[in-house]
């Protein structure tokens, strides 16, 4: 269980890290752009993922910090349950990770920072963080987790 627990505190540490050093070097709204395809930018996300509900008055801070912190408690129950299972672990860690992390965020700020801000012919992808790409992440592994498992279930049959 420390392992996992480990990799989450990686996450939030270099999540938290990363928003702080935008944070200093950045004003809100402000914009570096680093590749044709790539700006850093500092954004407050009072919503969800790609803004949603960020104009509900407010009581989308509490809401989202409550999901957050029932989906933690659940994700250290699983990794505690399957901390054998490597794969599906990892991936629990790193989405345990960046929940915590934007967590942190919603608390202190009320919001979340975002900072990456990838765009291509005028379309820019919503800005998001380490948190956010930590559990992008995970939630892919664990998609990967449920076919390895499908394929041992159906090698065992």
């Amino acid at each position: 269980m420390t392992r996992w627990l480990s990799i989450s505190l990686i996450v939030i540490v270099l999540d938290q890290l990363s928003k702080t050093a935008i944070g200093h070097h950045f004003v809100y709204g402000e914009v570096l752009a680093v590749t044709p395809f790539f700006n850093l930018v500092l954004a407050h996300n009072t919503g969800a993922a790609f803004s949603f509900l960020h104009d509900a008055g407010g009581m989308q801070r509490w809401l989202f910090s409550g999901i957050a912190v029932v989906a933690s408690v659940w994700i250290a129950w699983l990794l505690r349950k399957h901390q054998a299972e490597t794969l599906f672990s990892f991936a629990l860690a790193f989405i345990l990770g960046g929940a915590l992390g934007n967590l942190l965020d919603r608390i202190v700020y009320g919001y979340v920072v975002d900072f990456l801000d990838f765009h291509w012919a005028g379309y820019h992808f919503a800005a998001f963080n380490v948190a956010d790409a930590a559990i992008t992440c995970g939630a892919a592994l664990l998609i990967l987790d449920s076919f390895k498992g499908k394929r041992h279930a159906n090698s065992a049959g």
